[in-house]
């Protein structure tokens, strides 16, 4: 009988590794699985106790949310965990046609049967700050309101309009959305607001989270109130703020060091994220001895990658890292926004072309940037499950890969867009954490 804390579903790879991070270091062993945890899957990770599914919902329609996601938290549901998350970007990367959290959210109290679940999603780690119901995170020495967020407010796919979380999810569901505030759980008052809210008829209430006090106290509360709801939509701010709340009662022994990673030769990098911090780590590389190589995103899509195949393979046969990019930045004119069809289909494109590189290359560490992408590369090694390695920098640990096939033990690293910065691919390359 498996004696599981949490299992979750998370909606793109990034976000996935981040949650299997902080519950790994928590002293919790966690399993990642890229498709339904079967029996005979789950028998090879005897000592887990936390179970996890990376997606890609978050690059999803509605429509396909409701085919799919309820096989995927049925299966979890059986597992008998206490609760189940589905693991969200704590940037709130949705709308209501791509990625809908709502919908997510109205899936999961109906399959759960929940009466009214918590969402944690500030995680000060993390640079993420819920206040008053409002989202903020820093770049740079900088905190933004995410409406105002250099990134997230022009996202080419799920752009930020709007930081207020309740009128951001209140326009992908219906159900009544209601928030326990930092003033209420800074005075002790948090369960009671949270008990009003549902009283009042709100089926998930936001919690705010801005500092360690408002961390705990929110973790706190989202484990009782698993008798109201053994489902939640969160992001790893809720992971966060269980393991303090978990210390805080006893429930967790303090944590032990981490293990470190060891020094490889070289690594491949993917990119398809155009934000700051990625485009400062494309420019640090290729300023510092990487070999570039560019993949105009139009050239993709129509399956040309031919020439970007054998540049990226001749440099590390030549014992150089390598980064494969689509994108230099926020402003550069490759960035195509719009349809989510055609940036499934160049993710897709560019899963394909990281798999082969990495099978002819035999290189054994890589680095894929951006969330999507991500979920796209992850999916396109032939791997069933991920666990963590070691950490790196918060929310990118080194993972290994579990696959039937040659990519077996691969080294990875899913770094979200708003990840890292100048010098992070050479500290992936050397195992050095923060």
């Amino acid at each position: 009988m498996r004696d599981l804390k949490l299992t979750f579903y998370g909606d793109d790879f990034t976000g996935s590794t981040d949650l299997m991070e902080v519950m790994t270091w928590a002293g919790l062993p966690t399993v990642l699985f890229t498709a339904e945890p079967t029996d005979e899957r789950l028998a090879s990770f005897p000592n887990v106790r936390v179970v996890g599914v990376a997606g890609d919902s978050r690059s999803r329609s509605p429509e396909w949310m409701s085919e799919h996601l309820p096989t995927h938290f049925e299966r979890l549901k059986a597992l008998g965990a206490p609760l189940c998350q589905y693991k969200v970007c704590s940037t709130f990367d949705s709308s209501p046609r791509v990625g809908s959290i709502g919908r997510a959210l109205e899936i999961g109290l109906e399959l759960f049967g929940g009466r009214c679940a918590p969402i944690v999603v500030g995680a000060p780690v993390l640079h993420r700050y819920q206040a008053f119901g409002n989202l903020f995170a820093t770049v740079g020495d900088e905190t933004h309101r995410l409406d105002r967020h250099p990134t997230m407010s022009r996202h080419p796919v799920t752009p930020m309009d709007e930081a207020d979380l309740r009128r951001h999810l209140g326009a992908q569901t219906a159900l009544p959305i209601g928030l326990v505030d930092l003033l209420a759980l800074k005075s002790g008052h948090g369960e009671q607001r949270f008990q009003e809210e549902a009283k009042r008829g709100a089926r998930a209430v936001l919690l705010d989270v801005v500092d360690a006090e408002t961390l705990e106290r929110a973790g706190e509360l989202a484990w009782k109130s698993r008798a109201s709801s053994a489902f939640t939509v969160s992001s790893s701010g809720l992971n966060y703020a269980l393991v303090a709340h978990w210390r805080a009662s006893g429930e967790l022994p303090p944590a032990a060091p981490p293990p470190t990673a060891s020094e490889t030769d070289r690594v491949v990098v993917v990119s398809g994220s155009g934000s700051p911090e990625t485009e400062a780590s494309i420019r640090w590389a290729l300023e510092n001895g990487y070999v570039g190589v560019r993949v105009d995103p139009r050239a993709a899509v129509e399956g040309r990658t031919e020439t970007a195949m054998n540049q990226a393979l001749q440099a590390t046969r030549d014992g150089r890292s390598v980064v494969v990019y689509t994108v230099l930045g926020p402003n550069d004119e490759a960035l195509v926004s719009g349809d989510p069809q055609w940036q499934t289909q160049l993710g897709e494109r560019i899963g394909e072309l990281a798999r082969e590189l990495l099978l002819r290359s035999e290189v054994r560490r890589a680095i894929v940037c951006g969330g999507d992408t991500s979920s796209r590369v992850g999916l396109a090694l032939d791997a069933y499950a991920l666990t963590a390695i070691a950490p790196l920098t918060p929310g990118s640990p080194l993972c290994r890969l579990w696959s039937d096939g040659r990519l077996d033990g691969l080294e990875i690293v899913l770094k979200g867009g708003q990840r890292g910065g100048p010098g992070f691919f050479e500290q992936v390359r050397r195992g050095e954490p923060d």
